[in-house]
């Protein structure tokens, strides 16, 4: 890890969602993925049985998942899903 942060995007499903959220539960996402940014690989893979998808992460807290996508070329994490059951 270089310390260097990275930018967050949404993919435009998950920026639907995120527009469609609570306050309360956007102040969340945006608390994980202030965390994503400064550790992408902080969080669990998606799917630990991929060796070639060690770039998709899941983060969960309480009911909120998301699913993002750790861009190395670019220095960026790609949200591509938010799900929230509350």
């Amino acid at each position: 890890m270089s310390g260097q942060l990275y930018a967050v995007r949404f993919s435009p499903p998950a920026a639907k969602v995120l527009n469609t959220l609570p306050e309360h539960v956007e102040d969340t996402v945006w608390d994980v993925l202030d965390a994503a940014a400064a550790d992408p690989w902080g969080f669990r893979q998606w799917n630990a049985e991929d060796p070639e998808g060690e770039d998709v992460r899941y983060a969960c807290v309480g009911q909120l998942s998301l699913t993002y996508w750790v861009n190395r070329p670019l220095n960026r994490l790609t949200v591509l899903n938010i799900v929230w059951i509350g």
